[in-house]
């Protein structure tokens, strides 16, 4: 395992052992049709890609574009119910557990497909002190994490910031780590947003080093602003070194928005990408 070197500019010496980029397809890349992102993801020198959604889109379609460039699906999400009305996800929405059912088994298809090992599932908009609200949450849980496990795919829960999406029933890391306990399920993993962590409770560098077992996908934006990993609140070549001293060896999502063109705010990947060449 590496040390941690003595000065931010030294940190780019170390990349090599870094973990993967994952280029975040519906925020980055935003200038070409979604199927035409993989292609300039590859491009950019991105060898992994996740999204949200990709259900406007053939899981063959899909596959094609993965496999022409070379590409690694990283992550993506389980059907969210009615996302153009203000749904974001079924996992804790009591009486709703037939459709939650159906879209595991539509998010299922698309792995498949695309090779997919890890889906995330949105718990929805609800509050996570309801009793009712919680044991359909537990039972989402308990029913997508055996139905992945059948197929060597890991379950994901991310707790989710409020400012982003007021009323998210994960809404605390403590309560994701209980769950994913309380599940019983090796496949029930975090998935540790930087971004999230930092707005919800700070302390991100300790939360990352004891969370770490549960730890199944990482994901960075800068905060506030939710921009490129190169400023602001973070020191982000400290946590990239940081990831690799912790022995991480998963990917980590750019679920970031571009400032402006998403080439043009590429800089603070080149020392990754020289070394991933």
């Amino acid at each position: 395992m590496m040390q941690a070197p003595d000065t931010a500019s030294s940190l780019w010496e170390f990349t090599a052992a870094m973990p993967a980029f994952a280029a975040n397809l519906t925020m980055m890349f935003t200038e070409w049709p979604f199927l035409d992102r993989f292609a300039a993801a590859a491009d950019a020198g991105f060898r992994a890609v996740e999204y949200l959604f990709p259900y406007e889109h053939a899981p063959d379609a899909v596959a094609q574009r993965l496999e022409r460039n070379g590409l690694t699906q990283a992550l993506f999400n389980m059907p969210p119910g009615d996302w153009a009305a203000g749904e974001r996800g079924l996992a804790a929405l009591p009486g709703r557990f037939d459709e939650f059912r159906a879209a595991v088994a539509k998010a299922l298809d698309y792995a498949g497909a695309t090779g997919c090992r890890r889906l995330h599932m949105m718990a929805g908009l609800a509050d996570s002190a309801d009793p009712v609200a919680l044991d359909a949450y537990r039972r989402a849980v308990r029913h997508a994490g055996e139905a992945l496990s059948d197929h060597g795919i890991e379950l994901l829960l991310e707790p989710i910031n409020g400012r982003d999406m007021p009323g998210y029933f994960l809404n605390d890391f403590g309560l994701a780590e209980r769950l994913i306990a309380a599940s019983g399920l090796p496949n029930v993993r975090l998935q540790f947003d930087l971004y999230h962590r930092q707005i919800l409770h700070g302390d991100v560098t300790m939360a990352l080093r004891r969370l770490m077992p549960l730890v199944g996908h990482v994901q960075v934006a800068s905060v506030p602003s939710r921009n490129e990993p190169d400023g602001e609140e973070l020191n982000w070549p400290f946590l990239f070194a940081e990831l690799d001293r912790l022995g991480y060896g998963g990917f980590v999502g750019c679920e970031y928005r571009p400032r402006a063109a998403t080439l043009d705010g590429l800089g603070w990947f080149a020392p990754y990408r020289a070394a991933a060449r």
